[in-house]
C-alpha cells in the first residue's frame, strides 16, 4: 500500500500511543525504531547520518527543512533511515546552497516523514519509556491494522552489513595512509583525514586483520556506524589481532568494538545520546567539550579492565563512558563524533592527536 501526501498519517508507537499528522516525503507507509534528537541545526546531515539505518527520527526542534537540502552537507549519499518526524514541516526552503526543497529530498531518497505532531510529548514519551518500534502509516489503514502490523514486524539486526561498502576503495592523499573500515561512516570522518592530506583505503566492516596487515598502513580508523555492537564478532576479533601492531582511532561504533576487543562490556540506553550539545569532560584536565552525538549504546563502566583500558573521558550529565585509552597499544577511541558535522568543533583536534600518534609509531619503527 502507498500513502497519499494528501491525506492525514498515523504515527503509531509500540505501547499503542498514537498521534495524527500530516504527510510529506515518500509515500510509503514503514516501521523502524523510534528515536529523538536535540540537535537544533544540521537536519540534512542528521538524516544522512547511516547511524540512524532503520530508525525513524524525531526532532525536537519545532520546525525543519527552513534551509532546503545542498549538495555540501551530505554524511551517505544514500541515507537509510525510515522517518522523520517534526512539528512543523518549511514548505518553503531560503539558503544561498540551496539545491531542494526537504520534501523533495526525502521523496527522492524514499524517505516518509509526518509534520503537525506534538514532538514534545513524543519525545517525553521516548525518555520515560525508552525508544520503541514504531510505524508511520496512512490514516485509512486504522489503528488496529496499523498497530497488529507493527507488532509482527522484527526489526533487522544487521544494520552494519547494510550500510557498509562491500568493496574497498581509495580516497588518494600524499600523507599518512590510513586504513578506514567502514561500518557506516560518515563523510565528515573522511574529510577530516583528507584535510590533513591522508591517503586514505575504505575498507568494507568484515575485513580480516591479515587482509590489514598487508596493507601495512600507519594507522586505522574504526568508524561510527548503526546497531549493537556486540552483533560484529568479526569486527572484535580483527581489532584484538591489529591492535599494538598498527596505531587505532575509534569513533562511536568503532569505539564500542574498541572497548569489547579489550573485554569490556557494552549495554543499550534507554533513549541514547543524539545532539549536538552534549558536554564531554577530559578526565586528565578538566577540560569540557561540547560534542556531536549519535548512538544507543553505551560501554559500561564496571566492566573495562583497569590494567588494558583507562577511562579519558565521561558524559556530564549521566556519567557515561565517552573515550578510551590502551594502557600498552596506541590506541583510543571517542564515544562522540569530533568531525562534528553538523555540530560543535571542539573536538577536531582528535585527529591531530591520531596523526601525532602515527607519526610518534613511525619514529620508534
Amino acid at each position: 500500500m502507498r500513502l497519499k501526501n494528501s491525506r492525514k498519517r498515523l504515527l503509531v508507537l509500540e505501547d499503542g500511543t498514537t498521534f495524527e499528522g500530516e504527510g510529506f516525503g515518500a509515500d510509503l507507509p514503514v516501521v523502524g525504531e523510534i528515536v529523538f534528537t536535540t540537535s537544533m541545526t544540521g537536519y540534512q546531515e542528521t538524516i544522512t547520518d547511516q547511524s540512524f539505518n532503520g530508525q525513524i527520527i524525531t526532532f525536537t526542534y519545532p520546525m525543519v527543512g527552513n534551509y532546503g537540502v545542498n549538495r555540501d552537507d551530505y554524511e551517505s549519499i544514500a541515507p537509510s533511515c525510515k522517518g522523520i518526524v517534526v512539528k512543523e514541516h518549511a514548505r518553503l526552503a531560503s539558503n544561498w546552497r540551496l539545491q531542494m526543497t526537504l520534501d523533495d529530498f526525502l521523496k527522492r531518497k524514499g524517505i516518509t516523514g509526518i509534520s503537525g505532531i506534538d514532538t514534545r510529548a513524543l519525545t517525553r514519551k521516548i525518555r520515560q519509556h525508552g525508544t520503541m518500534k514504531a510505524s508511520i502509516v496512512d490514516a485509512s489503514l486504522g489503528f488496529d491494522k496499523a498497530y497488529t502490523n507493527l507488532q509482527a514486524t522484527v526489526l533487522p539486526t544487521n544494520q552494519v552489513a547494510q550500510v557498509s561498502t562491500t568493496k574497498p576503495y581509495p580516497s588518494p592523499g600524499t600523507g599518512q595512509n590510513v586504513v578506514v573500515i567502514d561500518f557506516g561512516l560518515k563523510h565528515s570522518i573522511m574529510r577530516e583525514l583528507s584535510k590533513r592530506n591522508c591517503n586514505l583505503t575504505v575498507l568494507p566492516y568484515n575485513t580480516t586483520a591479515e587482509d590489514i596487515l598487508d596493507l601495512a598502513p600507519d594507522g586505522v580508523m574504526l568508524t561510527n556506524g548503526p546497531g549493537n555492537p556486540t552483533s560484529l564478532p568479526e569486527a572484535i576479533y580483527m581489532i584484538r589481532k591489529i591492535q599494538g601492531k598498527i596505531p587505532i582511532f575509534g569513533i562511536c561504533l568503532g569505539h564500542q568494538l574498541f572497548a569489547l576487543a579489550n573485554g569490556a562490556e557494552t549495554y543499550k540506553m534507554s533513549f541514547g545520546h543524539r545532539g549536538l550539545n552534549h558536554p564531554v569532560r577530559e578526565i586528565a584536565t578538566g577540560k569540557i567539550d561540547f560534542t556531536s552525538q549519535n548512538h544507543g549504546y553505551a560501554v559500561a563502566k564496571n566492566s573495562i579492565d583497569p590494567e588494558k583500558l583507562l577511562i579519558t573521558h565521561v558524559e556530564i550529565n549521566d556519567g557515561t563512558i565517552e573515550g578510551l585509552r590502551h594502557r600498552r597499544y596506541p590506541a583510543f577511541s571517542v564515544q562522540y563524533h569530533p568531525d562534528a558535522a553538523p555540530g560543535p568543533h571542539d573536538a577536531v583536534h582528535l585527529f591531530d592527536d591520531f596523526l601525532d600518534m602515527m607519526a610518534a609509531r613511525k619514529e620508534q619503527h
